[in-house]
């Protein structure tokens, strides 16, 4: 079954806006002296665009937060889910 193509550029926005706050955070690294808090929040902003896209991908509803826990705990995953994460965490880059 084919997926809906606004679904897949909802979810593919969140992971297009994930990277690019990690390339933020590369090129803050790159100053002298690496822009340490910038970076962090880059990362965590990464991070949570990144979960938002998987969720959106699963269709798991999450409210507005910027709250990493929060967001991971909107619902237990699924077995399925679950499978999917861990063959993306596995797959070469």
């Amino acid at each position: 079954m084919p997926h809906d193509p606004a679904h897949v550029a909802e979810a593919r926005g969140w992971i297009v806006r994930a990277a690019r706050d990690l390339r933020a955070a590369e090129h803050e690294f790159q100053a002298v002296p690496p822009l340490l808090d910038d970076i962090v929040f880059h990362c965590q902003q990464a991070a949570e665009k990144a979960l938002k896209g998987f969720l959106t991908w699963h269709d798991v509803p999450f409210r507005k937060t910027h709250s990493l826990e929060e967001i991971g705990e909107q619902r237990k995953l699924s077995s399925e889910m679950r499978q999917s994460a861990s063959e993306i965490c596995e797959s070469p880059s």
